[in-house]
C-alpha cells in the first residue's frame, strides 16, 4: 500500500448466520447441511449451512426443492428472537471499533474506519481485528471486505466467503475490480445482468471503458451510476443516523388467496403489526407498500404516500386494501406482505389530521396492543380473524435498518423480494 486511503470503509456479513446460529447452539447440527426455514410444502429457505450448499441449496429456494436437492438436509425452523439477540452482540462489537455503523440487516453492516489506522492498524489488521472480537463475542464467523468504498467493499467481502477477509487497496480498486463479471456489481441482478450481456457487457472491466453517454442512453441515469461504480467511484458514506427505514411484516399462507376479502385478512393483521412496532419505536409512516407473490412466485407492489403521516393501523390498512385491489388480476397468490416506509420521529409530525387519525382509534389500537404484548399475540383478535386462512411462517424480526436503494436500482440480495423477508417479519 503506497499511502493512506482516503476512506476505510469495512463490509461485515456473517457466514450463514441462521444456520450458524442454529449449529453453534446445537453441536449435533455442526458438519451437517442444515436448511433454516419451516416445515412446509410450500415453506422457503430461509438459510442453507455450507454444508449443504455444494448440493445447489440456497436461499429462498422452495423447501421442497432444497429437500430433492439434499434429502439428508436437517430442517430447522427458524428461531428469530435468538437471531434478534445475536445480531445485537454484533453490532455492538461494531460499534465498539467506530460510531460510523450502517445495518443492512440482521446480519450485514458497513462500518466507517476512516482515520483509525493509528488506533487500529492498517486495512488488513483492521479486518483481522474485527473478524477476532466477533468470533470471541459470539463464536461466530464473519467474513469481511475492506476497501476505500462501499460499493467496491461489498464486492470484497462476498468474494470469498466463509470467514474471509478481502482487501482492496484504494489505488488498485479498478484493476481488481475490471475481470468481475457484471453480477457481482451491488445492484446489478439478474435481469440487470442479462441486460447488460445483451449490451454487450461481460465484465465490470466493460462498463469502466464504456462511453458514459452511451451507456446513459441505453440504461438511463442507472447507465451513468453503473459506469461510475466500475470506475471505483462511490460517493455514498456510511448512514449510521439512518436506520429507521423500513417497518413490514409479510406471510407465506398454507392456502392460495385470490379475493380481495381473503387478501384483506392478511393486511389486516399486517397493518396491527406494523402499526405496533411504529407506536413502540414513537415513528409515523409517511408511506405504505403491498406486496403479493403469485403461485407462478412472480412478485407485484404497489405503494401509495400517507397525509398526514400515521402510525394507525386503521389507516395503514385501508391504504393497503386500496393497493391490493390493483393487483387482484395478478393471482391466485400465495404470499401477502405491508410494509410502512419513509419514516419520521412523531416529534417531526406534530401537525395531526384528528378527522383521520382520532384520539379514540389510537387509543383503541394502543391499549389492544398493550394487552397482546402483554398477554400474548392472540390475546385479543377481531371477529372476522377467527377463521382465517393458516400461514406458514412464525413471526420474524422486522429490520427497521434497511438500506435505500435508488428505485431504478434493481437490488442484489433484497431479501423483502425472495422467500420469507427476514426484513419485514
Amino acid at each position: 500500500m503506497t499511502g493512506r486511503w482516503p476512506h476505510i470503509i469495512v463490509h461485515a456479513d456473517m457466514d450463514a448466520f441462521y444456520a450458524s446460529v442454529e449449529q453453534l447452539d446445537d453441536p449435533t447440527l455442526r458438519g451437517k447441511p442444515v436448511l433454516i426455514g419451516p416445515r412446509s410444502q410450500r415453506g422457503v429457505v430461509l438459510t442453507a449451512s455450507y454444508e449443504a450448499r455444494p448440493f445447489g441449496v440456497g436461499s429462498a429456494m422452495p423447501m421442497v426443492q432444497a429437500m430433492r436437492l439434499c434429502p439428508q438436509a436437517l430442517i430447522v425452523p427458524p428461531r428469530f428472537e435468538r437471531y434478534i439477540q445475536v445480531s445485537a452482540q454484533i453490532m455492538q462489537v461494531f460499534d465498539h471499533f467506530s460510531p460510523h455503523v450502517e445495518p443492512l440487516s440482521l446480519d450485514e453492516a458497513f462500518i466507517d474506519m476512516s482515520g483509525a489506522e493509528d488506533l487500529f492498524g492498517p486495512p488488513t489488521v483492521i479486518g483481522r481485528k474485527i473478524k477476532d472480537a466477533v468470533k470471541e463475542a459470539t463464536g461466530l464467523n464473519v467474513t469481511v471486505g475492506l476497501a476505500s468504498t462501499k460499493h467496491v467493499a461489498k464486492i470484497a467481502s462476498a468474494l470469498n466467503k466463509p470467514d474471509g477477509l478481502t482487501v482492496v487497496e484504494h489505488e488498485k480498486a479498478c484493476e481488481w475490480l475490471a475481470p468481475l463479471g457484471v453480477k457481482r456489481m451491488w445492484g446489478v441482478g439478474p435481469k440487470m445482468e442479462a441486460r447488460l450481456h445483451a449490451l454487450g457487457f461481460k465484465t465490470i472491466g466493460d462498463l469502466a471503458r464504456s462511453d458514459p453517454r452511451t451507456l446513459t442512453l441505453q440504461l438511463g441515469q442507472h447507465g451513468s451510476h453503473l459506469h461510475a461504480l466500475a470506475n471505483g467511484l462511490d460517493p455514498r458514506q456510511v448512514e449510521s443516523s439512518r436506520r429507521e427505514r423500513i417497518v413490514g411484516s409479510e406471510r407465506t399462507l398454507e392456502s392460495d388467496v385470490s379475493s380481495l376479502e381473503q387478501i384483506e385478512i392478511h393486511l389486516r393483521r399486517a397493518a396491527d403489526r406494523v402499526s405496533a412496532r411504529l407506536r413502540n419505536k414513537r415513528l409515523h409512516a409517511r408511506g405504505i407498500r403491498v406486496k403479493l407473490k403469485t403461485t407462478s412466485f412472480q412478485l407485484h407492489s404497489r405503494q401509495a404516500r400517507l397525509d398526514p403521516a400515521t402510525d394507525l393501523g386503521e389507516v395503514l390498512f385501508r391504504a393497503a386494501r386500496d393497493l391490493a385491489a390493483q393487483m387482484l388480476t395478478f393471482g391466485p397468490f400465495r404470499l401477502v406482505g405491508l410494509a410502512a416506509f419513509d419514516l419520521a420521529s412523531v416529534a417531526a409530525d406534530k401537525q395531526l389530521d384528528l378527522f383521520t387519525e382520532p384520539p379514540r382509534q389510537s387509543k383503541l389500537e394502543t391499549t389492544l396492543g398493550q394487552l397482546n404484548s402483554k398477554f400474548g399475540r392472540d390475546t385479543l383478535k377481531r371477529a372476522r380473524d377467527l377463521r382465517r386462512n393458516g400461514t406458514v411462517m412464525g413471526p420474524a424480526p422486522t429490520l427497521d435498518f434497511r438500506t435505500n436503494l435508488p428505485p431504478e436500482v434493481e437490488p442484489e440480495r433484497d431479501r423483502s423480494f425472495e422467500g420469507e423477508d427476514p426484513g419485514w417479519d
